[in-house]
């Protein structure tokens, strides 16, 4: 008897074996998101500086307030478009919106490179978010056509490692471009993005399985439909929490390693060279896209790994404990000036995404009816758009008050005597120093004992645990279900 249950229980595949099983299309589509992900996160890891960055040379010097705005419309249109453009990517072919999502962004990159007043800006960050908003729902789509049960652990997380590799890249190309000239930043990235044509001429068509059929009035009706599903949108706005908490770690973070974390300590034990680091009023500090290019280093490395040890857990449950991960980094990260913790922070952090942020995809990949591959796939950015939205309002309008230096500079000199005249946030700290006698740095930990900038984390890390109690009741919920073992 136990010899016949032996043979009856098909044995789990090893991970390699698991990988040489996808097909070329596959792999197609990862090296597609891979480009277009050096082409994103090439603007996305120094636009926050490029913006609003008080003190940088060449910079926009927009306030928080105006990027939290220009990050919260960007959010709602490359989140919140693919909740209807998926719909549409299954019924017009996933190449044929490829292409055109590819010339629509590199229109946006254009327009970031060549304006410098507010609303045109605005426009450029939004005409990238619509093409990214049209090219995630019919890539991915593909991706969860050429996966089954099997191999869609594994299938997942070497697709979270190629798009991390493409992550990886950016900031060293960012940091490049930076030394020529910011215009020069988004006309790389518009150029690295143009190589996605080559591919599309090679890119064989998947089809979208199921019957399809319906003009757009269909399809809307279909995608909204769906969304009445109690346990399709409570598991969107649980998640909701999750991309809110998620996203300050590129967003928040590196404007605030730029006014606070001191890493001048690893760069001198390391011997780092040039390409790594910046000058600073402060000192030599590692450059802030390299620190935060941890994250998508330790991912590229572990996320394979990972992901098929997560296999063996049920898909609820490794999101649980990611969030919480994830929620304990983002504070070590941000609790200290100490360019160390930051990085462990960082780390821990990515961990906890390897164990939710792929998960998430792969859920709605397999609850997903045939023919709405890519509809659950556009889905998979409402919780994204949700968090994105309201967290860039909350962090830039939280750090204006609670964690800005420029800002907080302002307001120790309005404190101790008033500020002098013709002094603003650009030139804000120099005035502190002039006022009180002190160096960079001690100026630096003056402001920080003083105000607490650190605390600005508090109120995205108690979200990030709200939202993981939430999954944990959901996974509760769904476990009487057919398919509890998702």
């Amino acid at each position: 008897m136990a010899a016949a249950d032996a043979v009856a229980t098909p044995k789990k595949e090893g991970m390699f074996a698991q990988m040489a099983r996808m097909s070329r299309a596959f792999w197609m589509v990862n090296v597609m998101e891979m480009i277009e992900r050096l082409a994103y996160y090439g603007v996305r890891v120094v636009v926050p500086i490029y913006i609003a960055q008080a003190d940088e040379p060449g910079g926009l010097h927009f306030t928080m307030g105006q990027k939290a705005v220009i990050y919260m419309w960007w959010a709602a249109v490359q989140a919140g478009v693919p909740v209807f453009s998926g719909g549409f990517a299954d019924r017009l072919g996933y190449k044929k919106t490829i292409a055109v999502a590819t010339c629509i962004t590199i229109l946006g990159y254009i327009l970031m490179a060549t304006q410098r007043e507010y609303l045109p800006f605005l426009l450029g960050a939004c005409t990238v978010g619509l093409g990214t908003a049209i090219f995630k729902p019919g890539l991915q789509g593909t991706l969860v056509r050429t996966l089954d049960d099997r191999t869609s652990s594994v299938g997942w997380g070497a697709f979270y490692m190629v798009v991390n590799i493409g992550g990886f890249l950016g900031p060293p190309l960012a940091h490049f471009l930076v030394g020529l000239s910011w215009p020069m930043v988004f006309f790389g990235s518009a150029t690295i993005l143009s190589l996605n044509f080559l591919m599309l001429f090679t890119y064989p068509p998947v089809s979208a399985g199921g019957v399809q059929r319906g003009g757009p009035w269909e399809i809307i009706k279909l995608t909204v439909s769906n969304l009445v599903k109690p346990k399709l949108i409570t598991f969107i706005l649980i998640m909701a929490g999750f991309w809110l908490m998620f996203m300050q770690l590129f967003d928040l973070l590196p404007n605030f390693i730029v006014d606070w974390t001191d890493s001048r300590a690893i760069v001198q034990a390391l011997h780092l060279p040039k390409m790594f680091t910046t000058e600073s009023a402060r000192g030599t500090m590692i450059a802030q896209e390299w620190l935060i290019n941890a994250n998508a280093g330790l991912i590229v490395l572990c996320v394979v790994w990972v992901s098929w040890l997560a296999s063996r857990m049920k898909r609820v449950h490794s999101i649980f404990v990611g969030i919480c991960i994830a929620s304990i980094g983002l504070l070590v990260a941000g609790f200290s000036m100490a360019g160390a913790m930051c990085v462990l922070g960082i780390l821990c952090f990515s961990l906890g995404e390897m164990l939710s942020s792929p998960k998430m995809n792969e859920y709605l990949g397999v609850i997903a009816p045939e023919g709405q591959k890519a509809l659950y796939m556009g889905y998979a950015n409402m919780p994204f758009a949700i968090g994105w939205v309201i967290g860039s309002f909350m962090g830039g309008n939280l750090y204006e008050k609670m964690g800005e230096k420029a800002m907080l500079a302002l307001r120790y000199l309005g404190q101790h005597g008033g500020v002098p005249a013709g002094v603003e946030r650009t030139n804000a700290m120099e005035a502190l120093q002039r006022a009180t006698g002190l160096d960079a740095n001690t100026a630096t930990k003056l402001l920080w004992d003083t105000y607490h900038p650190y605390q600005v984390w508090y109120p995205f890390v108690t979200l990030g645990f709200v939202a993981a109690l939430g999954i944990g009741l959901y996974s509760w919920w769904i476990s009487k279900d057919a398919k509890a073992n998702v």
